[in-house]
């Protein structure tokens, strides 16, 4: 697939990049891209909830009414779960969400991703992404330039770039991500991909390794 690169501005450069095809044109799996973002949303689950069962519930372990005899059901202690303030029956206790993925798989599901907003033309290529020093104001204007404000937009750079990174932190729907730390949650979560023309190299050489 072949693009257009725009600077800043929003300008055509008349300069084209070849996206690579085994990363942006590839047959989307969608089982696979469902595994890797459920292993992303189970990661960010803290597993700290808890609550008391009968054992650990401050109180009397007498039996409060005789067995027999009562007219009702055989009777248990205070802390029984049956009863108001008892213990809670098989309830949520600390616990380790995270679950093991194979390389391949969420490699798969990356290139699934971006290969989606391929398909979509949901693709932007810059010629670079610099600035002087960190500005949300110059941020925005590249946002209006390139006619996508108001959009998820997701910005993926070949390496670190502090003052792209703290331009675009206060914006709640703009992303900045590496070439080498994508996941596909953030990219299916994006309206939009905007790479520069040395991130597309950078997806290349993360893909190939």
């Amino acid at each position: 697939m072949e693009l257009s690169v725009y600077n800043i501005k929003g300008e055509d450069t008349g300069r084209k990049v070849q996206l690579n095809d085994a990363i942006f044109a590839v047959a989307p799996n969608e089982h696979a891209m469902y595994l890797d973002v459920k292993q992303y949303l189970a990661n960010q689950r803290q597993g700290t909830h808890k609550s008391k069962q009968r054992s650990e519930i401050a109180g009397s372990t007498r039996k409060l009414g005789r067995q027999k005899g009562g007219g009702g059901a055989r009777p248990g202690d205070i802390k029984s779960p049956v009863r108001v303030g008892g213990g809670r029956v098989f309830g949520p206790v600390p616990r380790d969400y995270s679950f093991k993925l194979n390389k391949k798989l969420k490699a798969l599901a990356r290139k699934s991703a971006l290969s989606c907003k391929a398909q979509e033309n949901n693709v932007i290529v810059l010629d670079t992404l610099e600035f002087a020093e960190p500005k949300t104001k110059e941020f925005i204007a590249v946002l209006n330039n390139l006619k996508i404000n108001g959009k998820k937009a997701l910005f993926i750079l070949p390496s670190v770039n502090k003052n792209v990174i703290l331009s675009a932190r206060n914006l709640q729907r703009t992303n900045v991500a590496l070439a080498t730390e994508l996941s596909t949650y953030v990219i299916l979560n994006a309206n939009v991909v905007v790479l520069t023309v040395d991130a597309v190299e950078a997806l290349g050489q993360t893909f190939k390794a």
